[in-house]
C-alpha cells in the first residue's frame, strides 16, 4: 500500500500514485523493515527536481520496478527539504561510497538505518555505461540474502565513518586580514575571466561568495575581487539562467556561458540573489542591478508570495513532461508574440539570442528541439529600456496561456527568512518601503503560524497540514538574522528582541560548547545515526555561518560582550578550513570581514521626520558590511542599547558614528554624517 496521499510534502504526493509502496519517514518504515528482515530502499529528492521526475517517470511508475521494491525492500520516500538532517546523513554516505552526490538520491540502508549502499540517478535498465535500476536491485537483494555478513560490515564501517565527518572539525586559528587576503586570491583564482563564474560548467551562482568579494573589495580595495565579483553578476544577469521575462533566476547553468539553465527556481536562491544584487547596487551604482533586484522581487511577490504571507518553496523544472518548456521560445512563436505590439520582432529576437534553429542543444532530449532560452545575446542600452519593457510585458501575457511548472506550496521556515531578510535589506537599501511592508508581513506569519506555545519554531507549514516538523538549527539561526535585517529597515524592537530570543535558544540547544559549531538537529531532536553538523555554505548558508553574524550584530546593537565571544569561538575554528577551501564558505568569509573590522555602530534618534529619515538615508547609500543601524527616539521605554543616552542635538534628529562603543561628535547633517562614515571605515572606500 503507498501512503503517500495524505503527505504533508507536494513531493512525496507526486509519488502518492505509484505501484510502489511507498512509507513516509518514520517508525512504521523501520519498524516494518525489522519485521520483515528486508533491507530499506530510500530514494530522497524535491519537488523541482528534472532529474528525479525521470526516475520517477522511468522506474517508480514501472510496475516490473515497483514488484521487485515491493517484494525485497521496505520502500521510503522523503522530500529532502522537509527532512535536511536526513539529507544530509545519507548524502555524506553516498558521496563516500562514490565519490559525488545529488537527487535523486538513492540508498540502501539495514532495518537499523545504516547504510552499505547507495547512488543518484540510476536509469531503469542498463544505459551509457551505467546499471540499470532492475539490475541494482536484483544484486542488492541478492547480496543482503547471502552476503548478510558482508552487508552488516559495510554499513557499520561506513556508520562508523559518518560518525567520524560529524565529529567537531580540526581547527584553532583565528582568521586575519593575510588570511583573507589569501581565501580571496584562491575565488579570483578560479574565476572565468571571459564567460563570469567561477571554473567551467555547470555553473552555479554562488550568491555567498560574490557576497564575500564584495565585502572584501569594499575593505581592501581590491579591484580583481571586484572585477570577479561585478563580472560575474552581469554575466549571469545577462544570461538564460535569468528569466528575462518574469524575473529571478533558475538554479544553475548547465553550460559554461550561462546560457542553458536547469530551470527550476527556488526561493533560497532568488532569496539570496537578491540580497548580492542590492549590495552590487549600493557598491556600484550599475543600474543594471537595480533592475535585476526589481524583477525578482516582483517574480517572489507575484508567484511565490501565499495568500497567507509566506513564501512558497520552488518552481518545477517540467511542464507538460518537458524540461523548460514553459520558459523557451520557437524563432516563429516568439515573432507572433511580439507581433501585436509596436516594436520590430526581428530585432528583439536577435537582441534577446532567438533562431531559427534554436540555441539548445539537449543531448537528453528533455528541452523541445528548436527551442531558444532567452539571454541578452546583443547589449540593450538605456535607450531601449522602455521598449525592453513593453516585450516583456507582452511576453508575459503570451506565456501566461501556456501550462505553468507545478508550484511546491510547502512554507519553510528557513527560506523564508532568507526571502524576507533579502526583502527588508532591499527594500531599505534601494528605496523601496512597500519590499519592508512585504517582509513585516512574512515575519508576522512566521510569528502567528510557526511557533509553538512554548515558543519553538516549527520547520514547515502547508495549508491543508498546518505547522509540522521541529525546527532545524538553519529555521533557528536565518529567522534570528532576518529579524535583524528587518529591524535595520523598519526599526521595530520587537523583531531584534525576538532575535535574540533565538540565538540564545540557537546557542541552547544546536550549538557545540567546545567549538562553537552548530549541529544541523536539536540536542532534543530526532536520533539518526549520526548527528550532522552545519559547516559549509552550500546552496544556502550553513547556521554556523549565519550565527557569527547574528552574535556579531547582536554585539554591535546590544554591547553584550558574550556574543563577540561566541562568534570568535566559532571563526577560530573553521577561519583556518574556510581559508583553504574559500567557494565553500562564502557567508562565513563574509561575516569574518564584519568581525576582522573596523566596526561601525551608528545610531540615529529622533521622532521620525524627514530629517530622521535624511540621515538614515546618508548610511543606506552604500553597503556597510562592517555596520550596523539603530533607529528610535530618546525617549522610548527599553531603548536598544546602541540607543541609550543618546540624547537630540538643538532638538533636532541627531547621528551617533560610533566604533567598538566610542563615539564621535553627535551630527544633524547629512553632510556630516556622510563625512564621519567616509572617514573610519564605514564602507565608502571601494567602488
Amino acid at each position: 500500500m503507498n501512503r503517500l496521499a495524505t503527505a504533508a510534502s507536494p513531493y512525496l504526493r507526486q509519488h502518492a500514485d505509484n505501484p510502489v509502496d511507498w512509507f513516509e519517514w518514520g517508525d512504521e518504515a523501520f519498524d516494518r523493515a525489522r519485521a520483515a528482515d528486508k533491507p530499506i530502499f530510500l530514494s530522497v529528492g524535491y519537488s523541482a527536481c528534472h532529474w528525479c521526475h525521470v526516475m520517477a517517470h522511468e522506474s517508480f511508475e514501472d510496475r516490473d520496478v515497483a514488484q521487485r521494491l515491493n517484494a525485497d525492500f521496505v520502500s521510503i520516500k522523503v522530500d529532502r527539504e522537509e527532512r535536511p538532517d536526513v539529507d544530509a546523513v545519507y548524502m555524506t554516505a553516498v558521496q563516500a561510497l562514490t565519490g559525488r552526490g545529488g537527487w535523486p538520491m538513492s540508498v540502501f540502508l539495514t532495518p537499523d538505518g545504516q547504510p552499505f549502499f547507495g547512488g543518484t540517478y540510476w536509469p531503469r535498465d542498463d544505459r551509457g555505461g551505467m546499471p540499470g535500476f532492475l539490475r541494482v536491485l536484483a544484486s542488492v537483494a541478492d547480496l543482503w540474502r547471502t552476503q548478510r555478513d558482508r552487508v552488516d560490515a559495510a554499513g557499520q564501517q561506513l556508520s562508523e565513518r559518518l560518525q567520524a565527518v560529524s565529529a567537531s572539525p580540526d581547527g584553532s586559528r583565528p582568521a586575519n586580514g593575510a588570511a583573507m587576503a589569501t581565501a580571496a586570491e584562491r575565488i579570483v583564482a578560479q574565476w572565468d575571466r571571459h564567460e563570469g563564474g567561477f571554473g567551467n560548467a555547470p555553473k552555479f551562482p554562488q550568491a555567498m561568495v560574490l557576497d564575500f568579494l564584495l565585502a572584501y573589495a569594499q575593505r581592501t580595495g581590491d579591484d580583481d575581487a571586484l572585477a570577479a565579483a561585478t563580472h560575474t553578476l552581469t554575466a549571469m544577469a545577462r544570461g538564460g539562467i535569468y528569466d528575462h521575462v518574469g524575473g529571478g533566476f533558475a538554479r544553475y547553468a548547465t553550460d559554461r556561458r550561462w546560457l542553458v539553465p536547469h530551470f527550476e527556481k527556488m526561493l533560497y536562491d532568488n532569496a539570496l540573489l537578491l540580497r548580492t544584487y542590492t549590495h552590487a547596487a549600493q557598491v556600484t551604482s550599475d543600474p543594471r542591478y537595480r533592475r535585476v533586484a526589481d524583477e525578482t522581487v516582483a517574480w517572489l511577490l507575484d508567484d511565490m508570495a501565499d495568500a497567507t504571507g509566506g513564501f512558497t518553496s520552488a518552481l518545477d523544472a517540467d511542464s507538460e513532461g518537458q524540461e523548460g518548456k514553459f520558459y523557451v521560445w520557437s524563432h516563429d512563436d516568439f515573432v507572433a508574440a511580439l507581433d501585436d505590439i509596436n516594436v520590430d520582432p526581428g530585432r528583439w529576437a536577435a537582441r534577446l539570442g532567438v533562431t531559427r534553429r534554436g540555441n539548445v542543444n539537449d543531448p537528453h532530449g528533455h528541452i523541445p528541439a528548436g527551442s531558444s532560452v532567452l539571454h541578452e545575446a546583443e547589449a540593450i542600452g538605456d535607450d531601449a529600456l522602455a521598449e525592453r519593457a513593453a516585450v516583456r510585458a507582452q511576453l508575459a501575457k503570451v506565456r501566461s496561456g501556456r501550462v505553468p511548472p507545478d508550484l511546491d506550496d510547502k512554507v519553510l521556515v528557513s527560506w523564508n527568512a532568507l526571502a524576507f531578510g533579502a526583502l527588508a535589506t532591499a527594500g531599505a537599501a534601494l528605496g523601496r518601503p512597500g519590499w519592508i511592508v512585504a517582509a513585516e508581513r512574512t515575519a508576522q506569519f512566521v510569528a502567528d503560524t510557526m511557533v509553538d506555545g512554548e515558543g519553538r519554531l516549527w520547520h514547515r507549514w502547508t495549508a491543508d497540514h498546518g505547522a509540522g516538523i521541529p525546527a532545524f538549527a538553519e529555521d533557528v539561526a536565518f529567522l534570528a538574522q532576518a529579524l535583524i535585517d528587518l529591524y535595520e529597515a523598519d526599526h521595530d524592537q520587537r523583531w531584534l528582541s525576538w532575535a535574540a530570543e533565538l540565538a540564545a535558544d540557537a546557542d541552547a540547544r544546536f550549538r557545540d560548547p567546545q567549538d562553537g559549531t552548530y549541529f544541523t538537529t536539536a540536542d532534543d531532536g530526532e536520533q539518526l545515526i549520526a548527528r550532522p553538523r552545519e559547516l559549509l555554505d552550500n546552496a544556502t548558508p550553513s547556521a554556523s555561518s549565519a550565527m557569527v553574524d547574528v552574535h556579531l550584530r547582536l554585539a554591535a546593537l546590544t554591547g553584550e560582550q558574550d556574543h563577540h565571544d561566541r562568534a570568535t569561538q566559532t571563526i577560530t575554528t573553521l577561519s583556518e578550513i574556510a581559508v583553504r577551501m574559500p567557494s565553500a564558505f562564502g557567508a562565513l568569509l563574509t561575516a569574518i570581514e564584519r568581525w576582522l573590522g573596523p566596526s561601525t555602530e551608528v545610531a540615529v534618534v529622533g521622532p521620525s521626520s524627514p530629517a530622521r529619515d535624511a540621515l538614515v538615508g546618508v548610511y543606506r547609500q552604500r553597503w556597510r558590511p562592517r555596520a550596523v543601524l539603530a533607529v528610535g527616539t530618546p525617549d522610548a521605554a527599553d531603548p536598544v542599547p546602541l540607543l541609550r543616552d543618546r540624547p537630540l542635538r538643538d532638538g533636532r534628529a541627531t547621528a551617533y558614528v560610533c566604533r567598538h562603543f566610542v563615539c564621535e561628535q553627535p551630527v544633524t547633517s547629512p553632510d556630516a554624517l556622510h563625512a564621519q562614515l567616509a572617514g573610519g571605515g564605514g564602507g565608502e572606500a571601494a567602488s
